[in-house]
């Protein structure tokens, strides 16, 4: 089988394991292109991406720039003579890049195409209850994840499943398809297709912090795949009033029951032994939760660090 010339574009873990899945393959990757190492954290430590790490320890040539634009690495890049680029998780890339290489640039995107275009299809699977998920490979264009779909791949959610478990898995199988997609490149057997027209595909817009927290004046089943639509990261919250402070928590999982409580919605009761939520049409119990300031922890252990319930409320 033909062998092909790839540079790979990507910068978390999620990207780095479809880098490894290629290295393994007999395709060569020539370079890698990723995020700029950045400081985080209380010591401002220096941060590489799992993407650099891996190539540096690979001895891959890695390139960091700050804009895809700039002349120099435009330059670099064309001396590598790909045949095609791969990007998982990376940033938007201006036409002069993705249209260097003769056979195009493919992206790995963790959804069904066209639905869930976007930062967050793996949240947004799992907040809306689907059954299924799944990975797509299509040539990239000046649209966001709207190129023609080479290969797709179908995951079924499991139920209970949140969206770290999900992307773990799907993570596994889009390496897979990348490399699948690689060989039938190689070997002119993958027709392109045009995405099908949906008259409106469900979206999965970035996350920002308001956006993760927790309504609840909606049912409780909604409620419980937000949270697990959230979880670990970037983790669905709410506010607790203790005393007289307000405080964030993080819920990371928990249970629901339907009842017809009568009680305020959003409102709490909490005791050494339970702590539960009244939604439009249940009770949420939280199970594993995170106070602003505090580690993870079971709703044990959370419960036994307060002695006065009473001035626990919801913010």
């Amino acid at each position: 089988m033909k062998s092909l010339k790839v540079v790979f574009l990507g910068t978390p873990e999620f990207a780095k394991t479809s880098l490894q899945a290629i290295h393994q393959s007999h395709h060569e990757v020539v370079g890698v292109v990723t995020a700029a190492d950045k400081a985080s954290g209380r010591g401002q430590k220096i941060n590489q991406s799992p993407v650099k790490i891996f190539a540096v320890e690979n001895n891959i040539p890695v390139f960091q720039p700050e804009k895809l634009r700039n002349p120099e690495f435009l330059a670099e890049l064309r001396k590598l003579d790909a045949d095609v680029f791969v990007v998982v998780a990376f940033r938007m890339m201006p036409k002069v890049l993705f249209e260097m290489p003769k056979m195009g640039t493919f992206n790995l995107h963790a959804s069904l195409l066209p639905d869930y275009r976007g930062a967050a299809p793996i949240n947004y699977a799992v907040i809306n209850g689907e059954e299924k998920s799944g990975a797509t490979t299509f040539f990239i264009n000046e649209k966001i994840d709207e190129g023609n779909i080479l290969l797709q791949e179908e995951l079924p959610i499991l139920p209970g499943e949140n969206a770290g478990s999900l992307h773990d898995r799907l993570m596994e199988m889009g390496s897979k398809l990348v490399v699948k997609t690689l060989d039938g490149l190689a070997e002119n057997s993958i027709i392109e297709k045009p995405q099908p027209h949906v008259e409106h595909p469900k979206n999965a817009f970035k996350i920002f912090k308001e956006d993760t927290r927790i309504d609840w004046t909606k049912k409780s089943k909604e409620v419980h795949q937000f949270i697990l639509g959230m979880s670990p990261y970037p983790a669905a919250f709410t506010t607790l009033e203790i005393g007289e402070e307000e405080k964030g928590l993080k819920i990371f999982e928990g249970k629901f029951e339907i009842s017809d409580h009568g009680k305020t919605v959003g409102s709490l009761e909490i005791s050494k032994n339970e702590f539960k939520i009244y939604t439009q049409d249940g009770e949420y119990f939280p199970l594993e939760l995170q106070l602003e300031g505090k580690k993870r922890m079971n709703i044990k252990d959370f419960l036994n660090g307060f002695r006065n319930f009473e001035e626990i409320k919801m913010a």
